[in-house]
């Protein structure tokens, strides 16, 4: 019998924040700090293993808390490429990995679930969530994409390999606020506002 494929997460948590000015992870939304609604939003019983990547030491916590594992980027100021080479060193058995950013705190559960289904289904395109055919986050990469994930430099991130093959990407439509991202304090502001409705 077939073995399934084996799927790794990496959850992206070590960006420096620069528009927003200040660790905007640690930030509230609905009595808890963003980086806990992203990791709410990751299914762990879908993946082989959980890595969130991090610099922010006080997050630590929150991950042992969820049982995923945390691995600390003392490069972050080299840019995302350095948290995706750290996220993917320690998932490089797993047929593909999905890349989680930490800033999308309506991001759901289900829709990650349902993303997860769809790469199944086409394990060796990239799968991406979307809203009106326009890709968001988070991404999952089959292993042919590895090497080049592995080698990406300075502040490009998924997107650069995506741009190479958009022949091999695959949308799953969601909604529109699933893919919010907070860059801004008013950003955060526009989805409180949201969030409380």
């Amino acid at each position: 019998m077939e073995q399934p494929p084996k799927i790794g997460c990496v959850v992206m948590a070590a960006g420096n924040a620069r528009r927003y000015g200040k660790n905007k992870l640690s930030q509230r939304l609905g009595g808890r700090p963003l980086i806990c609604h992203a990791l709410e939003a990751i299914p762990q019983e879908l993946f082989a293993q959980v890595v969130v990547v991090t610099q922010y030491s006080e997050f630590t916590a929150y991950v042992k808390d969820f049982n995923f594992i945390s691995i600390l980027n003392l490069e972050a100021e080299k840019g995302i490429s350095s948290t995706i080479a750290l996220g993917l060193s320690a998932l490089k058995d797993c047929d593909g990995v999905l890349f989680s950013v930490s800033d999308q705190p309506l991001l759901r559960r289900e829709s990650v679930a349902a993303l997860v289904e769809l790469w199944r289904r086409t394990p060796d395109k990239i799968a991406a969530l979307s809203h009106s055919g326009l890709r968001g986050n988070p991404c999952l990469f089959p292993a042919r994409f590895f090497p080049e994930l592995m080698a990406l430099t300075g502040d490009r991130g998924g997107s650069a390999v995506i741009h190479r093959h958009e022949e091999d990407v695959v949308l799953l439509e969601t909604a529109e606020q699933e893919l919010w991202d907070v860059d801004t304090p008013e950003a955060l502001e526009a989805i409180r506002a949201s969030f409380e409705t």
